[in-house]
């Protein structure tokens, strides 16, 4: 099953587009296209909240961002929050009331160091613990990683064998020679993690447009189609296997994006 979205140049979900407008490879050949569904149905949300130092400057809008993506929820989704500076952890467990991850994030107070890569191996192994059929995780960071003991090779491994989608706001604000280490690293470590699941990365350059990002992440997470397949050649030799999905336009449909996972690891047995 390869979740999946189609937005246009204004990154905008596309819907109405049906099984026949959609194909998919693994690796070189084309597979058949067995189910396609485009459903709202309900979502576990991992809140991913950076408290390091060098969001000081960035937490009201951050905050702010955090509520505005609770906008888009539906009441059968489900939350929980994961904060990270020095170290990660779940500040506050799952919870069907988004006002509990708002009160938990007003009395936040940034400090420390990034532990970035331990706080998305956290999400991605408390997500598990949930039954909703659709998961992801949402970041809100300056990016890179300064403290984890998670390396880079160990969590682009976990998500590659997770279903959940991973989507960040990479907060960069600041001009040429202001940008901190962690903001030079950050957005090809946000990009690369969001990408493999199909999910994005939105760069922030200016912290008034975090809030109407947040917002198009909620809407585009209630808007996935979901393409199944049945590899042709079935291998369970637990190897990364590469998937790629292209969109035959309709006639008179202008040009879309399509986001969908990279791949899926294979089983053994």
């Amino acid at each position: 099953m390869i979740p999946l979205s189609v937005t246009d140049a204004l990154n905008r979900p596309v819907t109405g587009l049906q099984k026949k407008n959609f194909r998919i490879f693994e690796g070189s050949e084309e597979q058949q296209v067995l189910h396609l569904s485009f459903e709202d149905t309900p979502l576990a949300v991992g809140v991913v909240f950076d408290t390091s130092g060098s969001m000081a400057k960035k937490m009201p809008k951050s905050r702010a961002a955090v509520a505005e993506f609770f906008q888009t929820a539906n009441p059968e989704d489900e939350f929980f929050l994961v904060e990270f500076n020095n170290t990660a952890q779940i500040s506050h467990s799952f919870t069907s009331e988004p006002g509990e991850i708002q009160s938990q994030l007003a009395f936040t107070k940034p400090k420390g160091k990034t532990a970035l890569l331990d706080a998305v191996a956290l999400g991605l192994r408390e997500i598990k613990k949930s039954a909703k059929p659709r998961k992801a995780l949402v970041i809100f960071s300056d990016g890179g990683d300064n403290r984890s003991r998670y390396t880079t090779g160990e969590v682009r491994n976990m998500v590659a064998e997770s279903d959940a989608l991973i989507y960040a706001m990479g907060i960069f604000e600041g001009g040429p020679g202001r940008l901190s280490a962690e903001e030079i690293a950050g957005p090809d470590l946000l990009k690369e993690l969001a990408e493999r699941t199909g999910g994005k990365m939105y760069p922030v350059d200016n912290l008034k447009d975090l809030p109407g990002i947040a917002g198009r992440i909620g809407a585009e997470l209630h808007s996935r189609y979901i393409l199944g397949y049945m590899p042709a050649n079935l291998q369970r030799d637990g190897k990364y296997h590469k998937v790629r999905v292209k969109v035959e336009r309709p006639e008179g449909m202008l040009p879309v994006q399509v986001d969908s996972r990279s791949g899926y690891r294979a089983p053994v047995q």
